[in-house]
């Protein structure tokens, strides 16, 4: 049985998800409360000394990293996720690093809570968020094409990638209608199965 330790409101969680779903995979989700610090219990730590989710269980496996879990269901599932000659693999990985690498990471649960706790009432979550969500979406827009796909015409990492990050900052309210490529691309994924199986709200 695969399984799958994640928190519903997650974006690498959303991701994982969003993966599982295109490799045509059934699994058995076991929440990970990460408002109440249930991630760092140590039965958690075991699976993942980070104290993060998502972890997987699959193939007597124990993965972590949503991208590193995702490229290895992407190299034994054949999704296909990283296609065409490496110029192109280049550019889905960029985009795809642009939102876990960059975006994400200062969007992290525990890291806003510090920011917030350490300015002394000077900002707060929703301006944490915006402040640091608005300017790598403004740079994503310039970075993938005009059609329906983040690169190229068929769904790849970066795609993966994407979805969730919306997802993320239209809970923070943040204001993407001058970001006609990423609502277009997000409004055609959004409306496919396995992204529609994955969201949170389900």
């Amino acid at each position: 049985m695969i399984r799958l330790f994640d928190y519903w409101r997650s974006s690498a969680s959303y991701r994982l998800r969003i993966a599982l779903g295109l490799a045509g995979l059934s699994w058995h989700s076991l929440p990970v409360d990460l408002t109440t610090g249930q991630q760092c219990d140590p039965e958690h730590l075991a699976r993942n000394p980070q104290g993060l989710v998502p972890v997987l269980e699959i193939d007597d496996l124990t993965l972590t990293q949503s991208l590193a879990i995702i490229e290895y269901l992407d190299e034994t599932r054949g999704l296909g996720l990283l296609p065409g000659p490496a110029a192109n693999r280049a550019r889905i990985r960029a985009v795809a690093h642009a939102i876990a690498m960059d975006i994400h990471p200062v969007c992290n649960l525990r890291v806003a809570r510090y920011a917030v706790a350490q300015s002394n009432g000077g900002i707060t979550m929703e301006t944490w968020m915006r402040d640091m969500i608005t300017p790598g979406l403004i740079a994503l827009e310039n970075m993938v094409d005009t059609g329906n796909h983040c690169i190229g015409q068929t769904l790849t990492l970066a795609d993966i990638c994407l979805v969730p990050q919306i997802y993320n900052a239209r809970r923070w309210n943040i204001d993407l209608k001058n970001l006609p490529n990423l609502n277009r691309i997000t409004t055609f994924l959004e409306n496919l199965k396995p992204f529609a199986n994955a969201h949170p709200n389900l």
